[in-house]
């Protein structure tokens, strides 16, 4: 039996609901065929989206939405996307060069706007920095956000159907700027944001808004995070709220993994802690944590054979680009970074796992009429009691687990378990991963500083088969089991699982 401590006391921070943010890119199928069906559609829908998809994502609580990239940004034009659909241009797609999609336009500021809405999510926006200027951008804050009848763009909107502003908060100052957002330095990156948010800066201050900063790639960026960070600190007001990361820990096939490459991806997962204390670091080192903390807005398992080229494991056989399957393994891959998250919630202001609908780390499967959940749609669910507590910390006898890697066949270890709880409105949340494919662990809370009110309320997400997959024909094969009650000193946790466990506190 293994001691499982959550320790009242000893808070970490509040656990910003942002940190369960998500990103919707225009990409392969996320929107087309996707989120989006239109409104004269067969398929059930709520002002051109699936109904069942904005249901399932109320559902879940979803905070904050990233839109429309990624790198489709750096050649999206908000222009493009207003005014009546039937008379909206058609472009090249970034990624029509992997695809041969084009951009229809349909969805366009106020449609993502609707969306935003309907699930109940703050829009967080990519400016494009790379083919527009900073007049232009600063155009769109003046069009989404300038209270009604005040100014020319403000009366642009409300003729094209929305008279009141859309408050738009969050602004990304570029994407991905060290590669496909411009292949700049960090010294010219800097520069440039600098430029921009010096004219912007005004609007988001006027009307509540923040500015991030493009940052880092996580798997290899301390070299332009710390270049970038300084080139900004000669400035005495850098003027930003947040600093990006992105990290994905894929790379292996997304089905039929053996034991060493499930371990591998766990190991990979983990790295995610890396790339936040070094990060981090560089800020704190800085002196700019009091204006920004870290805004990790792409993150997931991200796997092979993504191209139509290659076929793919999700429903389109490859037609939606980077689309893939979720197994047990991804649906840990989740709970292993959200519990990151919770347990660094002092240095996170948000995060967006990439991405809402049929492209990488999905949280939905859709086309024409089908619409499933996948296992990391349900870990969302199952964790979204931490949204809003107060973070505390955890500890828990934790074994590594030896295993050879696939890469080099070196022995490798990964530690069994994560956890994270915070307690809100007199309920403590725990989660835990159990990693190990052979143990099936019980599991003895020790509740440090405080007592429960009653036994545990308990929730497992487990397959036997962890290679098990939702499908349109069988869509609930991986699902949570009913919660039951537990003792506390007697708390199940199968192995290859994600669990939740809810007691409420005397």
């Amino acid at each position: 039996m293994k001691k499982l401590y959550a320790m009242l006391p000893e808070e970490l921070g509040t656990i910003n609901p942002d940190i369960y943010g998500h990103f919707s890119e225009h990409i392969g199928g996320v929107f087309y065929d996707g989120l989006w069906v239109g409104e004269d559609s067969d398929v059930p829908n709520i002002k051109g989206f699936r109904k069942d998809a904005i249901e399932k994502l109320r559902a879940i609580n979803i905070p904050v939405l990233r839109w429309p990239g990624g790198c489709f940004a750096e050649v999206y034009n908000w222009r493009d996307g207003i005014g009546p659909r039937d008379q909206r241009p058609v472009r090249h797609n970034w990624w029509d060069y992997e695809d041969g999609r084009l951009e229809s336009n349909q969805v366009g500021t106020h449609e993502f706007i609707d969306l935003c809405r309907l699930i109940g999510a703050e829009p967080y926006f990519a400016a494009n920095i790379t083919s527009m200027t900073p007049m232009d951008i600063r155009d769109w804050m003046d069009y989404c956000n300038s209270p009604r009848g005040t100014t020319t763009l403000a009366l642009e909107r409300e003729k094209n159907g929305s008279p009141e502003p859309f408050n738009v908060k969050y602004w990304g100052v570029g994407n991905e700027t060290w590669g496909g957002g411009g292949e700049m330095t960090p010294e010219v990156y800097a520069h440039e944001y600098r430029k921009y948010a010096a004219v912007l800066y005004n609007l988001t201050r006027f009307m509540g808004g923040e500015l991030f900063v493009s940052g880092a790639n996580g798997m290899d960026g301390d070299d332009w995070t710390k270049r970038c960070l300084g080139e900004l600190r000669k400035v005495h007001y850098s003027k930003m709220a947040g600093y990006t990361l992105h990290y994905y820990c894929g790379g292996m096939e997304c089905r039929g993994f053996n034991s060493d490459e499930w371990y591998e991806q766990m190991r990979r997962a983990d790295k995610m802690q890396q790339v936040i204390d070094k990060a981090w670091g560089f800020i704190v080192g800085y002196g700019m944590q009091a204006e920004a903390k870290l805004v990790i807005d792409e993150w997931g398992a991200w796997h092979r054979r993504g191209r139509p080229s290659q076929g793919g494991s999700g429903p389109s056989n490859g037609m939606n680009l980077y689309e893939q399957q979720c197994t047990m393994r991804d649906a840990l891959v989740v709970g292993w970074n959200l519990n990151m998250f919770n347990n660094n919630c002092d240095k996170i202001r948000m995060t967006n796992v990439a991405q809402l609908m049929n492209n990488i780390q999905s949280l939905f499967l859709a086309g024409g009429e089908h619409c499933i959940t996948t296992p990391a749609y349900h870990v969302f669910d199952m964790f979204k009691g931490h949204m809003g507590g107060t973070a505390i910390r955890t500890a828990i006898d934790n074994p590594s687990i030896t295993y050879k890697s696939p890469k080099d066949g070196q022995n490798k270890e990964v530690k069994q378990f994560t956890t994270s709880a915070s307690v809100k409105d007199g309920v403590m949340t725990l989660t835990l991963t159990n990693a190990s494919l052979k143990k099936d662990e019980t599991i003895s809370l020790e509740i440090v500083g405080g007592k429960a009110a009653g036994d545990a309320k308990v929730t497992v997400l487990h397959a036997e088969n962890p290679d098990t997959v939702n499908t349109f024909e069988e869509p609930d094969k991986v699902v949570p089991a009913a919660a039951v009650e537990m003792p506390l000193r007697y708390i199940k946790v199968p192995r290859a699982s994600v669990v939740t466990v809810e007691v409420k506190l005397a």
